[in-house]
């Protein structure tokens, strides 16, 4: 893959970062979250909010890298390496959670659910393959 070609997929990539980040502030809403958690014992439920906000963050930190470190990213660097490896690993263990791991009994059902979930799953994807191409990039076997 060109260069110039793998250059603009990361930088969009990070747009979806950012994308999924602001659009990730609205999950606790959608998905009821004060709901479903106020049965729980206050310190599982200040854990769970820990959590949720470290991965936004996180989520929003591989953006911003994407976008201002683009080139950087892709100079076969040994952070270029592994910071493409680590995100790239980082999605894809999140797309095998979506798919083994997560019971979707009492997901929310609807047309809406189902397309914002396939469209989540979609970047997940997405993101997966980028960044390990990236990481392929960056060690010469591509």
């Amino acid at each position: 893959m060109k260069q110039e070609v793998l250059h603009t997929i990361v930088y969009l990539c990070g747009l979806g970062h950012i994308a999924l980040s602001a659009g990730s502030l609205a999950i606790p809403k959608l998905l009821q979250w004060s709901t479903h958690l106020k049965n729980i014992p206050l310190l599982l439920r200040q854990m769970f909010w820990t959590y949720a906000g470290y991965i936004l963050v996180i989520n929003f930190s591989f953006g911003v890298i994407s976008i201002i470190g683009t080139d950087e990213l892709l100079d076969h660097s040994f952070l270029a390496k592994y910071i493409t490896l680590f995100i790239g690993l980082y999605w894809l263990a999140r797309v095998i959670i979506q798919f083994f791991y997560f019971d979707r009994t009492n997901a929310p059902k609807g047309l809406l659910y189902t397309l914002g979930e396939a469209a989540l799953v979609l970047l997940f994807i997405l993101f997966t393959i980028v960044y390990l191409t990236a990481f392929l990039y960056n060690i010469a076997w591509i």
